[in-house]
């Protein structure tokens, strides 16, 4: 069950935001005005866990610009999507995440298909999202989902100790 967040959902914000493994990365290639990709696998696959993002999450209830989705199995909270409009008149996935042990189950596809739907509401062009190069599992699924490249940003992570990670954002345009 998908719900928009409530003041009484606060507390399940970032419940679903678990470690991932990496097993390899993309390797984006620009031709002719044309992203495509290749994929290059590692030998020795780890886990990966970003930092719960901080609040303030009120601000995201009952806001036209903004929103959060959870997704509920039963009573636990083991899915996200947190979504904005951006100022490019694309629905902007902020962050999404599915819990370990639900992932490959088909919420991630339910997720995406809920914020292309508040996007659609909200008479947005699309959804674009930012990840890893070498967050290879989520680059496989946005693609599948639909998503192309549409940037490869080798700065955005240059500060920090992962500086060998590229950001790649992926739109997915709504046909009009």
């Amino acid at each position: 069950m998908i719900i928009e967040m409530q003041d009484e959902n606060l507390k399940d914000i970032n419940k679903s935001n678990q470690p991932f493994t990496i097993i390899g990365k993309i390797i984006p290639t620009f031709i002719d005005g044309t992203w495509s990709f290749t994929e290059c696998l590692y030998e020795s696959p780890y886990e990966k866990i970003y930092p719960n993002d901080e609040g303030p999450w009120e601000s995201y209830i009952n806001n036209p610009n903004r929103i959060v989705f959870l997704y509920y199995a039963g009573n636990k909270c083991v899915g996200q999507v947190r979504l904005r409009k951006n100022w490019n008149n694309y629905a902007y996935i902020e962050d999404i995440t599915v819990s370990k042990n639900h992932r490959s189950t088909g919420i991630g596809k339910q997720l995406i298909q809920k914020s292309t739907e508040w996007a659609r509401e909200n008479n947005m062009c699309g959804v674009m999202l930012e990840t890893q190069d070498n967050n290879l599992l989520a680059c496989r699924f946005y693609h599948k989902m639909g998503f192309i490249i549409g940037a490869v940003d080798t700065m955005l992570y240059a500060n920090f100790d992962n500086a060998d990670e590229k950001a790649v954002f992926w739109y997915l345009k709504f046909k009009r």
